[in-house]
C-alpha cells in the first residue's frame, strides 16, 4: 500500500502541475543532490506539495512552475561557480552539445584527410630518399674498393699476360 500525504491542498486534482525532485533536477540539468541541497539550504525553495510512499524513501513533489522560476533565479546568480548566465533548458544545452560535437567531427575529419595526404607524400619522399641512399652507398663502396686497389702496392696484379 502506498501512502499519499498532501502538504499543499490547493494542488489536489492538479497533480500534473507537480514534479518529482529527481525529475526537477534533470529538467534544469543539475544533479539530484543539488536539488536536495537547495531544498535544505534555501528558505525560499518551493515547498513540497505532495509526499508519496512510506518511511525514509518518500517521494517529494513540488509545483513545476514554482521550481522553474526559483531554479532560473538560482542558476542565474553569479556565485563564483562555472555556470555563467541564466538557466537554459536541458534540451537547448543538449542541442548546443550536438552542434558542437558535429563541428568538432567535421574539423577533425578535415584534419585527418589533410594528414593522410601529407603522410602519403612523406612516405613517397622517404622511399625516394632510401633508394637514393642505397645508390650512394653502393657508389661509395665501389669508390672505396677502387681506391684501395690503387693504394696497395703489394697487391698482386690481377691481369694476366700471355
Amino acid at each position: 500500500m502506498q501512502s499519499i500525504t498532501w502538504l499543499r491542498r490547493e494542488y489536489i486534482g492538479r497533480e500534473d502541475e507537480l514534479i518529482h525532485l529527481a525529475a526537477a533536477a534533470k529538467l534544469v540539468g543539475v544533479t539530484r543532490s543539488a536539488v536536495s541541497n537547495w531544498a535544505k539550504r534555501h528558505d525560499d525553495f518551493p515547498k513540497v506539495a505532495l509526499l508519496t510512499g512510506i518511511g525514509q524513501r518518500r517521494n517529494k513533489y513540488i509545483p513545476r512552475e514554482e521550481f522553474l522560476t526559483w531554479a532560473n533565479e538560482q542558476l542565474g546568480k553569479n556565485q563564483g561557480g562555472t555556470r555563467p548566465g541564466p538557466w537554459r533548458p536541458t534540451t537547448v544545452r543538449r542541442a548546443e552539445e550536438v552542434a558542437y560535437h558535429t563541428r568538432q567531427i567535421a574539423r577533425l575529419t578535415d584534419i585527418e584527410a589533410r594528414q593522410t595526404a601529407a603522410l602519403k607524400r612523406t612516405r613517397a619522399s622517404l622511399r625516394k630518399h632510401r633508394a637514393a641512399l642505397e645508390r650512394a652507398r653502393k657508389g661509395l663502396s665501389a669508390e672505396i674498393t677502387a681506391a684501395r686497389g690503387l693504394e696497395d702496392p703489394i697487391a698482386p696484379d690481377t691481369r694476366t699476360t700471355p
